[in-house]
């Protein structure tokens, strides 16, 4: 018997393989998987475009079975921003429910086989009450104040560039000498909090210091350029006292002209807010 460890990393692998036959990819076959997800979600049924063979879903670094996660009962989506990630073949969706009979807000990565327009593979950050810092009513008041339109193609920053400015983000959190590119303004919303005190408030993105340094280990990337969106999965280590090695944690990021304006991070905690 395979252990869900062993199959975490061989299914993770896989995932980091999928842009490497998405020449086909099209952002209208990404956004028809994303929109049947975001309906599968509505309905609490998994989307009806699965892949009959070889599909997974891992949810928190967990792989189950799609019927038993977050899309076993009906989600009140009170906002989503999709993007599109062409080279991964792959949408991702933030997603916040804070109307929901339990308030979520999650991440979802989606992606897709090209040639039958069929999802392979779901993988998705789920925060709840208990989580770090979790306010769904908060994120979503300060998530309606933020401005994620699509960028003019001739002020698109390159994949390099996007995944180079979110990098460093975390990065800073090992190696005090990197300086991330902030944008001025430049907002966080951690949890539930926002950092964001008006239009005018400057760079409210630099983290406090942390007791020590660590390393953000397990990164996974998707990026569109056209919304100047990067997330990265990862596993945070330091917060959760029970995981100390690193939970199951994203940050997306709106970047524009290679500098950082926005920055969204949810963090998965196993006890009430990761035992702290």
């Amino acid at each position: 018997m395979v252990s869900a460890s062993s199959f975490l990393s061989a299914t993770l692998a896989g995932f980091a393989a999928h842009g490497v036959a998405a020449a086909d990819c099209t952002r209208d076959i990404l956004s028809t998987a994303a929109s049947a997800y975001l309906a599968g979600a509505a309905a609490g049924k998994p989307p009806v475009n699965l892949a009959t063979t070889n599909f997974t879903y891992i949810e928190n670094d967990v792989a189950l079975d799609i019927s038993k996660g977050i899309l076993s009962a009906p989600i009140s989506i009170d906002l989503n921003r999709t993007f599109l990630d062409t080279d991964a073949c792959g949408a991702f969706m933030e997603i916040n429910a804070a109307s929901n009979k339990k308030p979520y807000v999650l991440l979802v990565r989606v992606f897709v086989d090209a040639a039958s327009s069929q999802i392979k593979d779901i993988e998705s950050v789920v925060t709840k009450d208990g989580d770090w810092a979790f306010n769904a009513a908060g994120h979503l008041s300060a998530d309606k104040q933020e401005t994620w339109t699509a960028i003019p193609d001739a002020k698109q920053d390159t994949r390099a560039v996007l995944k180079a400015a979110a990098d460093a983000y975390l990065d800073s959190w090992g190696d005090g000498t990197v300086s991330p590119p902030f944008g001025n303004p430049c907002s966080r919303i951690e949890g539930g909090s926002s950092t964001a005190h008006g239009a005018a408030s400057g760079n409210t993105c630099k983290m406090p210091q942390f007791p020590q340094p660590f390393k953000i280990t397990n990164r996974r990337y998707m990026i569109d350029p056209v919304f100047g969106a990067v997330d990265i999965f990862n596993n945070f280590p330091f917060i959760d006292k029970a995981k100390p090695d690193g939970t199951p944690s994203t940050n997306l990021y709106r970047i524009e002209g290679g500098k950082i304006r926005y920055i969204h991070e949810l963090t998965v905690c196993t006890n009430k807010n990761c035992g702290r």
